[in-house]
């Protein structure tokens, strides 16, 4: 499905938005006109784009020189642009989409999150966009193909925590990401990073009036990663978003997905499931917890983010930590459904 479909014609208009009801009253005011087939060499007379970074469904981001901060000193011109694809801009109120994923990011102020600079429209292309942070590092999908047997325990626990950490940041601010994958993933030196808001939503009573992409004509989502749920037309939920985090931590430990690159929904309709078993490089102590949060029923994902956070942070304990610190005849490797966190 391609992005003119996601969104609708002209003629939809706001067919495909779910507004909030004071926004649906009056038109967007932003508005995206048709592009021409080039784009400019500068947008706003400020971003001078100068590379394709990457391209998605509904967006393509490009590395732009920031001319205006160059001009007065800064040393570190270089930032991201992200702007509609053609066939999405064309869209009466595309430009509605693009802006609430610039809102939502900048909800998030916070180190594991992309920093968004500004949204503007380009006044000669009537192109909208937004510039935010260059990130710079290794794409986790990068990365599993260098390690495609997996990250050990002692290189993973670290992304495993940063990437729980951001997500229950967002979840507390009340921002759903809705397409947590490795290629949405970035590993810097400072940690992890997580952008691409473009599928995400807030949560009830959170930045109310934002455009919201109707998810009964929309099917975007990454199979490997999307919850079962989703597929099934169910709304982004907290759960929905831990089933995607729970995914990448186990291709981490393992290599490869937990139900394949068709991912759960399919395995269950082919009635191929299976029992996921550890990956070899994930301790005893913290599979239990990482595998509720992989359960096919959100109902059974009790924990949050941040209780799979604190699972994945308990200390690994020694053989004989494990035999003496556990009561007379318990078996020290038997795997316990109760994690303690780190205190």
């Amino acid at each position: 499905m391609n992005a003119a479909e996601l969104l609708g014609g002209a003629s939809d208009h706001l067919g495909y938005f779910a507004k909030a009801a004071e926004a649906a009253k009056a038109p967007l005011a932003i508005t995206a006109a048709p592009l021409p087939g080039v784009l400019p060499p500068v947008l706003s007379g400020r971003y001078k784009l100068e590379g394709l970074l990457g391209a998605g469904g509904m967006g393509m981001v490009y590395r732009a020189r920031d001319l205006l901060a160059e001009q007065h000193g800064e040393p570190e011109p270089m930032v991201a642009v992200k702007l509609l694809r053609d066939d999405v801009a064309e869209c009466p109120d595309g430009a509605a989409l693009l802006y609430s994923e610039y809102a939502l990011t900048r909800h998030l102020p916070h180190p594991g999150v992309v920093r968004v600079h500004g949204f503007e429209v380009d006044a000669a292309s009537q192109q909208a966009f937004f510039s935010m942070q260059l990130l710079r590092g290794m794409p986790l999908d990068r990365l599993l193909c260098e390690q495609p047997l997996g990250l050990a325990w002692g290189e993973l626990r670290g992304i495993a925590l940063g990437l729980l950490e951001v997500l229950a940041f967002a979840h507390g601010r009340g921002v759903l990401h809705g397409d947590i994958k490795p290629s949405n993933l970035i590993l810097g030196e400072h940690g992890v990073q997580l952008f691409d808001f473009g599928l995400g939503q807030a949560m009830d009573g959170v930045l109310e009036g934002l455009a919201k992409l109707s998810r009964q004509r929309i099917s975007a989502w990454t199979p490997a990663y999307a919850a079962p749920e989703l597929l099934d037309g169910a709304p982004l939920s907290p759960a929905s978003d831990l089933f995607a985090a729970a995914c990448v931590i186990y291709e981490l430990a393992g290599g490869k997905q937990p139900f394949g690159r068709d991912g759960a929904q399919a395995m269950h309709a082919q009635h191929a499931e299976q029992p996921l078993e550890r990956p070899a490089n994930l301790p005893k102590n913290v599979w239990p917890a990482l595998r509720q949060a992989l359960a096919l029923d959100p109902a059974a994902r009790q924990a949050g983010a941040r209780e799979l956070q604190q699972a994945l942070a308990a200390p690994r304990l020694s053989l004989l930590r494990r035999w003496f610190g556990q009561p007379q005849g318990h078996l020290a490797d038997r795997e316990s459904p109760h994690v303690q966190p780190q205190q």
